[in-house]
């Protein structure tokens, strides 16, 4: 199976002298095409930071980053734009939906930034709406909608250019237990049935069990890594008595 990251002693330096932080101190690993990865730990602990550098918003003091074999911070300033439009999807806290377009202007969004025809764009909306059962809310704003419809839209949205990762930076934190709960398994649709390579980092064991592997960071380095084994339930206690160890989240 071949790798859609790569991520080669990654270190990060914010501040010199008496102001230095290192929030990375050289971490690595590598994804697999079709995993669906979580990123775990403590407040301060590089999470974030790791985030940023493979979705290309901040970049690294040293190390490597290849997604799908390109090296991005080799990347100019044009295709690095390029790159990240056709390359990654992003699902964040907030659904960051523009609430002057309808849900299916949202949507499409990346694909009209290349210039694809209108019939395609929307035949991919609707196939993609169809599948995360959100059809009914494409003519409609997202003011109009809920928070949960809202964050699947937004799913859409960053699967629509059919990327090579999508990125989740704590994307259940701001739904209630309900919401969060059928965003999950819209993630866990869309890994297995779209095949589709996920990383998201959260603070929330529950939200973590979805995933087929947790890596750890502590302190800017990987603690640990857990794979699933069994059933989801079982996995959501490993998970639990491994942050006992890194110290909680």
């Amino acid at each position: 199976m071949s790798n859609a990251l790569v991520v080669e002693n990654i270190k990060k330096t914010y501040g010199k002298g008496d102001t230095k932080v290192d929030a990375l101190k050289g971490v690595s690993f590598t994804m697999n095409k079709g995993e669906f990865v979580g990123i775990m730990g403590a407040s301060g602990s590089g999470k974030t930071t790791l985030l940023n550098i493979i979705s290309t918003i901040d970049s690294q003091s040293s190390g490597k980053v290849l997604i799908d074999g390109k090296e991005v911070n080799k990347l100019s300033d044009e295709k690095m734009c390029d790159f990240r439009r056709e390359h990654l999807g992003f699902v964040f806290q907030d659904s960051n939906l523009l609430d002057t377009l309808t849900i299916r202007e949202n949507i499409i969004l990346p694909l009209s930034l290349s210039n694809t025809k209108a019939k395609t764009m929307n035949n991919e909306a609707e196939k993609l709406a169809n599948l995360l059962g959100i059809h009914e809310t494409l003519d409609k704003y997202p003011y109009e909608v809920s928070g949960g419809q809202k964050q699947r839209a937004a799913v859409c949205r960053a699967m629509i250019t059919n990327p090579s990762l999508i990125l989740a930076d704590e994307p259940t934190g701001a739904l209630d237990s309900k919401a969060a709960r059928v965003l999950l398994e819209t993630f866990k649709k869309v890994n297995e049935e779209m095949k589709a390579t996920l990383m998201m980092v959260t603070h929330d064991p529950f939200s973590a069990s979805y995933c087929n592997r947790i890596i750890f960071i502590k302190d800017g380095v990987i603690f640990s890594e857990l794979r699933k084994g069994g059933s989801r339930e079982e996995f959501h206690k490993k998970i639990l008595d491994t942050l006992s160890l890194v110290g909680g989240v």
